[in-house]
């Protein structure tokens, strides 16, 4: 499980600057498991990139919180060591997955996971009949509540994201 904040929509021009991830195991949540970061967005010439007001106000990451965090060439490795060769789910796996796949292959690094799945879709496949699918709707649905402060931060938003993949594999008969 993964989540990510960024500066913008686009991996091409915007950057990272939150990644949040947990590990099920064995059908359960193990917060031992985690992985967070706080990620210093720079630009290709490794110039210091500004956190948009609007992304700021999605998320409430400043650029002053990030002042002293790791850079995307400092804290990408170490995440994808974390993955390894696992399969990954988000919430929204395409647009996540998109910054991953940029921010790996701008190192020369692989973002290779044995499978990406996506929560959103899930959801589409058990609410069939509901027009919206987004994280927010999608743990009221389920019954689901954010730690305070959690919604738009990566590790409060992937806690969420973890118990939703595992009522809905249930809601769908689904294991594994």
């Amino acid at each position: 499980m993964f989540d990510l904040e960024t500066t913008g929509f686009s991996p091409a021009s915007a950057a990272i600057v939150e990644i949040g991830a947990v590990r099920i195991v064995g059908g359960r949540i193990d917060e031992a498991l985690k992985f967070e970061t706080l990620v210093r967005p720079t630009r290709p010439d490794g110039s210091v990139l500004s956190i948009p007001w609007q992304a700021q106000q999605v998320h409430g990451i400043s650029d002053e919180m990030v002042r002293s965090a790791p850079t995307i060439e400092q804290a990408l490795p170490g995440f994808l060591d974390f993955v390894g060769g696992s399969a990954v789910v988000a919430h929204n796996v395409g647009f996540d997955g998109s910054f991953m796949r940029a921010g790996a292959g701008r190192l020369g690094l692989s973002w290779a996971p044995e499978r990406e799945l996506c929560t959103m879709q899930l959801s589409r496949r058990a609410f069939p009949r509901e027009r919206a699918h987004n994280l927010t709707i999608l743990a009221e649905r389920l019954g689901l509540e954010f730690a305070p402060g959690g919604r738009h931060r990566s590790y409060g938003d992937v806690q969420v994201t973890a118990q939703a993949y595992l009522r809905l594999r249930e809601l769908l008969g689904e294991s594994g």
